[in-house]
């Protein structure tokens, strides 16, 4: 018996879109995003396509009108719903390029639901590219699976954030003078939650005292190592998602 392929193909290309998305839809595609699907992958009338518009799920959809530079894609119907997205913000300080790209791809795989610059004292970059950022998240989710983009905000001063934090959201910082434990204080913190991670200097001392200040701030060590932001961003993200969001 021949074994029924696969629906939609797994080898079927994916991509963002901003058409919002339903069936029948008609979606043109021109740009970076058409030069990958006519040149990169080579894609053929009626081939399938996965599409997804961060708000509606994924989408199966079928090539049509291919020309030298655009191309159209026919909705067919949805293969994924929306997916439930855990309720976590990474809070970062602005790092050199290519440092804070990896953040920015990193979180998106890991399930962040917002990414939040903020800038500090000690912050050696104190400018952001979000043009950039937001195209690196794209890619991270058209890589992963993700149907629903993180939400990517721009950048704010520390004492900002700090004076307009929400009040039912704990606020997780990795603090170098000394925390609790990381993995038994998130056990005890459930519920909508951000982490904010310093630069590459740490946060000084008057940061520091602000952000205790906070009555949802909870201290906590990254254990025993010195780590770089990236990887601080990256360690703390994971170990939530183990705990507290959707890896349980």
């Amino acid at each position: 018996m021949t074994a029924t392929p696969a629906w939609p193909p797994q080898s079927a290309p994916r991509l963002h879109v901003e058409t919002p998305l339903e069936e029948g839809v008609a979606v043109p595609v021109d740009g970076n995003p058409a030069h990958y699907l006519i040149s990169v992958m080579r894609v053929k009338p009626d081939d399938i396509v996965l599409l997804f518009d961060g708000r509606s799920g994924e989408w199966a959809a079928k090539v049509r009108d291919i020309r030298k530079r655009d191309l159209v894609l026919e909705v067919l119907s949805r293969t994924k719903a929306p997916e439930d997205v855990p309720d976590f913000w990474l809070c970062c300080a602005p790092i050199k390029k290519g440092r804070i790209d990896l953040i920015a791809e990193k979180a998106c795989e890991l399930g962040v639901a917002r990414l939040q610059p903020v800038l500090t004292r000690r912050a050696v970059v104190d400018k952001l590219n979000l043009d950039r950022l937001h195209a690196h998240l794209v890619e991270a989710a058209e890589q992963c699976g993700r149907t629903a983009l993180p939400e990517l905000t721009g950048m704010v001063k520390l004492d900002a954030l700090l004076k307009d934090w929400p009040d039912e959201r704990w606020l997780f910082f990795a603090d170098e003078t000394g925390g609790a434990s990381l993995a038994e204080t998130l056990k005890d913190h459930p519920g909508p939650a951000a982490f904010l991670i310093g630069p590459e200097g740490g946060f000084d001392p008057v940061e520091r005292e602000a952000i205790r200040a906070v009555a949802k701030a909870v201290p906590v060590s990254l254990g025993p190592r010195i780590l770089r932001a990236e990887t601080a961003a990256i360690a703390a993200t994971t170990a939530w998602m183990a705990i507290n969001g959707d890896w349980r």
